[in-house]
């Protein structure tokens, strides 16, 4: 199914450029097509797209090409797959006009012809979608409609090669508006922060839930840290956010941590930033790579505002973890370690794990899965970690610094990682050596503690 987050933002923007040109209830530019886009309405859209293109008053051309999008906001799953067809069809370079060119660059005799060649060889090879999305991209909220088209994009593509060449097209053109030079980091507080922003990271929190503004507020404020990626186009709207808290050591309990059980909370003056959740928040910002450069940032800016700060470090959770073990398990690829403190009975330890029972199990099924969990995350025998949260710190330069067991009870959590968290450490002075180590072999970076867990 499309996205459904952009619903009525293409029709407000639409609404606004109205207003603002002062046109009535009608104008010669909207469009009322059917939600499906039979075939006579896709002609209509095609029309459409070549009258924004070919405006030159710049006014009109954004009516227009808020006209378009307005009409694309009422279309259906269907309309809006046969949407980028056409656009992916009608707008992509002209393959005559291409062929002509390279011929053109390889006979080229001198170099002044060479040079003018290729200058008509990279514009024939530039499709018509990307003078379209620069058109858009100035619209009332443009930026953010551009985001939401192609989350929409993303959602329907599949394998088709011209709607992923126009997805490449439009990603490019994302990664160039949304360039971390351009990015503001803004300390999300409770007292200075707008409600609209804190309402969003209560809706997008995607890795440990926020339960009510009480729980928001405990998240900001004290020994606890928010910051955010901010567009100066989306002053509301958070790109990406993670969260830290200020500890003494590196602390292994996600409810202690987040002020939900009794235990040694966050410190100001505390020696180690714990990240312990990030958060992308677009949809359509996938495959730009904003998390990496978010933790660079707000360590530098930790290290800046907190002098005291000696460590760097993530509770983290793991994801990908429950489905290896399923699967290590029905197959009785365990070590013979492993087996012994499992007491030989795998098919116990399967319906443990099934009904989610392991927080009451005995201490060998402890000892077995921290074993397993310690070889799921090092010894994967591949040049990426199976894990998708790991893979991504290891990416980064961190260490695997501990396994802790039981770290989040939570029922999401025991469904996924048996309620076993990892802290992935940050050592400023090994960060490059592990990134180049990692990418080139895929060598990991663990600390003995957590090798010597392998049984």
């Amino acid at each position: 199914m499309v996205g459904e987050r952009a619903k009525g933002r293409f029709a407000e923007s639409f609404s606004r450029l109205r207003r603002r040109a002062h046109l009535g209830r009608r104008d010669p530019y909207e469009l009322h097509l059917d939600p499906s886009l039979r075939p006579r309405d896709v002609e209509r859209i095609g029309v459409a797209l070549d009258s924004v293109l070919a405006q030159r008053e710049p006014v009109t051309r954004r009516l227009m090409a808020s006209a378009v999008l307005s009409a694309y906001d009422k279309l259906n799953d269907t309309g809006r797959v046969r949407f980028f067809e056409r656009m992916s069809e009608q707008l992509a370079p002209d393959v005559a006009a291409v062929d002509a060119a390279i011929e053109t660059v390889r006979t080229s005799r001198t170099p002044n012809d060479r040079v003018a060649a290729e200058r008509e060889l990279r514009r024939v090879l530039t499709p018509s979608y990307a003078r379209l999305f620069h058109v858009l991209t100035g619209l009332p909220e443009g930026v953010k409609l551009l985001i939401d088209l192609r989350a929409d994009l993303l959602a329907c593509r599949g394998d088709d090669p011209s709607l992923r060449r126009l997805d490449d097209e439009l990603a490019g053109h994302l990664s160039t508006v949304f360039d971390v030079g351009l990015l503001e980091l803004q300390l999300i507080t409770w007292e200075r922060s707008p409600a609209a922003l804190l309402e969003k990271l209560i809706a997008y929190e995607a890795v440990h839930e926020i339960g009510s503004w009480d729980d928001l507020k405990y998240r900001l404020e004290g020994a606890q840290r928010c910051f955010a990626f901010i567009h100066p186009a989306m002053p509301d709207e958070p790109l990406i956010f993670v969260e830290v808290a200020l500890t003494r050591g590196i602390a292994g309990n996600l409810p202690v941590l987040l002020g939900h059980a009794e235990g040694e909370t966050g410190t100001a003056e505390g020696d180690t930033a714990i990240f312990y959740s990030i958060t992308s928040c677009q949809p359509g910002l996938a495959g730009i790579q904003l998390g990496n450069e978010l933790i660079k940032h707000v360590v530098e800016r930790l290290r800046r505002d907190e002098p005291g700060l000696r460590n760097f470090a993530t509770l983290s959770p793991i994801p990908d973890f429950r489905p290896w073990v399923e699967r290590q398990l029905a197959g009785g690829d365990v070590t013979p370690g492993e087996r012994a403190a499992f007491q030989d009975d795998l098919g116990s330890v399967r319906k443990l794990v099934n009904a989610q029972q392991v927080q009451h199990a005995p201490d060998g099924i402890r000892v077995g899965l921290l074993s397993m969990c310690a070889r799921f995350l090092t010894e994967q025998g591949q040049t990426r970690s199976a894990d998708s949260v790991a893979n991504f710190h290891l990416s980064n330069g961190a260490r695997i610094e501990r396994l802790n067991w039981l770290a989040n009870p939570a029922p999401y959590e025991i469904d996924r990682s048996f309620g076993i968290m990892a802290n992935y450490r940050y050592d400023l002075g090994t960060i490059a050596v592990n990134v180049n180590e990692y990418l080139q072999s895929g060598t990991i970076d663990a600390a003995s503690g957590v090798r010597e867990l392998v049984r």
